[in-house]
């Protein structure tokens, strides 16, 4: 496979992404008027929330300098993002990712499926809504930094981001019930389509303070033509921060590069937090 300058523009590039395989950004969704009222409104929360977490509570931005070992900064969250040399083969890193959406991934839980658990349809609906959002950790409580790669259909995507240390447990805990919890569930698109998706665990490198890796597959159609979005999910802990990538596409997952990001990723988030410089050549890829 050739590689692609990644200078290529990304509006270009999604949105002949989106003729063929709904795999759209906002910016091509509001170009082209295919999407409905809804689909961009939940577009627009989005990129709102994105920006909003890229902001301390106080809503300034999070640049200390002088902050001390283990304090994650602004800069320090930047400089902890994996780069093209860390995950190999043909990924070409892009500019743009934070406006990435699936559209396949947007939808309506089918509460009734779920008969008397209401409560398991809750989590499943912010399964798919944090998949869309890339916030499947919640809101970041500190710094975030985001970068997103692609390799022809697929794409990997990072955050690295400082949070609230109970909140981040609970939510790897959350992330660890949804295989059991939401292992089979239907939910219907903007358009009245039906989507099937399937969720079950998925190994992460022993690395950091916790982890949780999830393998999730939405069923669908795109034009009449019945297509599958394939996902490697991988969440990792470190003191009050954590990095989180997510990996695939309708050609299937991307396993492989996921572990190999989330080794790399988490050796630069610890560099980071103690005071150091993350290496611009990794020594320890397979």
């Amino acid at each position: 496979m050739s590689r692609r300058p990644s200078s290529h523009p990304v509006r270009l590039l999604s949105c002949a992404l989106a003729a063929g395989a709904l795999l759209t950004t906002a910016a091509c969704s509001e170009g082209s008027g295919s999407g409905s009222a809804s689909d961009t409104a939940a577009e627009q929360a989005g990129v709102a929330e994105r920006n909003a977490a890229r902001q301390t509570p106080s809503g300034s931005p999070s640049t200390s300098p002088g902050a001390s070992p283990g304090t994650l900064t602004e800069s320090g969250a930047k400089a902890a993002l994996i780069t093209e040399a860390d995950i190999e083969e043909d990924w070409n890193q892009v500019a743009g990712a934070d406006k990435w959406r699936d559209r396949l991934l947007l939808g309506k839980v089918d509460v009734a499926a779920f008969l008397t658990a209401k409560g398991a349809a809750a989590d499943c609906q912010q399964l798919l809504d944090g998949l869309y959002r890339d916030n499947l950790l919640g809101r970041p409580s500190g710094p975030s930094a985001l970068t997103g790669f692609e390799q022809g259909d697929s794409r990997l995507l990072e955050q690295v981001a400082g949070y609230d240390w109970a909140g981040l447990d609970d939510r790897l805990k959350w992330m660890a019930s949804l295989p059991q919890t939401c292992d089979e569930f239907t939910a219907t698109g903007s358009g009245g389509a039906k989507r099937t998706v399937q969720v079950t665990e998925a190994s992460v490198p022993d690395v950091g303070d916790a982890r949780q890796g999830l393998h999730v597959t939405v069923q669908g159609d795109s034009g009449g033509t019945p297509v599958t979005l394939t996902l490697d999910v991988a969440a990792v802990r470190v003191d009050t921060s954590a990095l989180t990538i997510t990996a695939g596409g309708l050609d299937g997952g991307q396993s492989s590069s996921v572990e190999r990001g989330v080794r790399q990723g988490t050796e630069r988030l610890k560099t980071v937090l103690d005071g150091g410089t993350p290496d611009p050549q990794p020594t320890n890829l397979d």
